[in-house]
């Protein structure tokens, strides 16, 4: 009995809102940017099967999600969000991935090779989509009722535990109100659409955890859960925006300040979180001056020890002479609700937080997740790179760039084990 194929992607909103925000941002100002994507798995070893496998599959899925267009109905959801203009959703309605910039082929050790290359207003676009789907294909060898079992038992676990935050958030609240000051509030969004489980799976955590306590788990980076959740869709900039700049027509070593600048120009007060991790925050609080920390909001924590790090952000804001209450600090990288309730305690009394999480809401099933990325490599001919505050994220084939940019940047190399 042949089994009827099912596309994994439906909708093209079903995409983390910084995919959108980003495009939109290179569309007006740099439109003619070519970008050079590769997929890497960081935990090959751990896979329960190679990854080469699902290539066939892979194949036939990125043929349906290269037919998909912008549906009216989701084109006048994106109307409503004031950061995006006319103009950009306008284009939305024409637009349509080209299959020809993404090939998939695999390699001798069962590894599984994607490279896309084009222009990056098609480029970047593909990310978020590319990864689910080798998510859903390669956990498709799990169908045991004992895994979903495992999930649900895991999501009642979390219900709880935000029940118990939410209880204590309250009693904090009324403590402190006695004394005439407000704790910033507990929040977390979901972030994990790229390394979900499934598609199905995904809406189900995201609508549990939302009705549980809506005003902790109030936001999405998903666009098309936030639609049809009503939640808040979350999300600004991703490193690859970041590590354009050292392609573009600027001096390396004022590549973060272009982006920072080119992001202000664009939304004007809007989406005013700001990555601090692709030359490593040492080197990005030395762009961060008076006049970014005032236009921006609050920062986001994607690597390196996030303690050290928002002591780093507190104490920045403060030499600037801002009080750090006014802003906020945003974290995302490898959290649970566990770790997001502490650090929200630890910085409660002198910055705000939200968290955003992935894996451990989509895709704690019991079984081990892929560890999968798939990140900007050159840009426009050069190479670009992330020099991460955690050495085992920086991605780039090019040793020599590497130690160039760490050199203008003035960051010393992580030492060898």
């Amino acid at each position: 009995m042949t089994v009827a194929y099912v596309p994994i992607i439906t909708s093209l909103l079903d995409n983390d809102l910084y995919k959108f925000t980003m495009l939109q941002a290179m569309l007006h100002q740099f439109p003619q940017t070519h970008g050079v994507y590769r997929f890497r798995c960081r935990n090959n070893k751990d896979a329960a099967y190679p990854l080469a496998d699902i290539k066939d599959d892979l194949e036939q899925q990125l043929d349906s999600l290269c037919e998909l267009r912008f549906l009216p109905d989701e084109l006048d959801y994106l109307r409503q969000l004031r950061f995006m203009r006319s103009d950009f959703v306008d284009y939305l309605e024409l637009f349509k991935l080209k299959r020809r910039f993404i090939t998939i082929s695999t390699d001798s050790q069962g590894r599984l090779l994607i490279d896309i290359e084009g222009p990056m207003i098609q480029a970047m676009f593909f990310e978020v989509f590319v990864l689910a789907i080798v998510n859903e294909l390669y956990f498709k060898a799990f169908p045991d009722p004992s895994v979903i079992k495992e999930g649900q038992r895991r999501l009642d676990e979390k219900v709880a535990l935000l029940h118990s935050y939410s209880k204590q958030q309250k009693a904090e609240q009324q403590a402190t109100h006695k004394h005439k000051t407000n704790a910033p509030p507990f929040i977390v969004a979901d972030f994990g659409t790229r390394r979900r489980f499934s598609k199905v799976w995904q809406a189900h955590v995201v609508a549990t955890l939302h009705n549980a306590e809506p005003n902790i788990v109030s936001g999405t980076s998903n666009v098309l859960l936030a639609k049809t959740l009503g939640m808040t869709p979350i999300g600004t900039m991703a490193h690859e925006f970041m590590q354009a700049f050292q392609a573009l027509d600027v001096r390396l070593r004022d590549s973060q300040k272009a982006a920072l600048e080119a992001w202000v120009h664009e939304y004007r007060g809007d989406l005013g979180i700001a990555l601090t991790d692709v030359v490593g925050m040492d080197a990005f609080l030395r762009d961060f001056d008076l006049y970014f920390a005032k236009l921006f909001d609050g920062l986001r924590h994607d690597s390196g020890d996030p303690y050290i790090w928002g002591d780093k952000a507190v104490a920045h804001y403060q030499k600037l002479k801002i009080d750090p209450k006014t802003k906020i600090l945003t974290f995302s990288d490898g959290l649970d609700l566990n770790k997001a309730w502490d650090l929200h305690q630890y910085f409660k009394d002198r910055i705000k937080t939200s968290f955003g999480i992935g894996t451990n809401l989509t895709n704690d099933m019991g079984l081990t997740p892929l560890n999968i990325v798939l990140k900007l490599v050159e840009c426009n001919g050069q190479p670009v790179a992330k020099l991460s505050d955690s050495p085992g994220k920086t991605m780039i084939n090019n040793d020599t760039y590497l130690a160039y940019l760490r050199q203008v940047f003035d960051v010393e190399a992580p030492e060898s084990k």
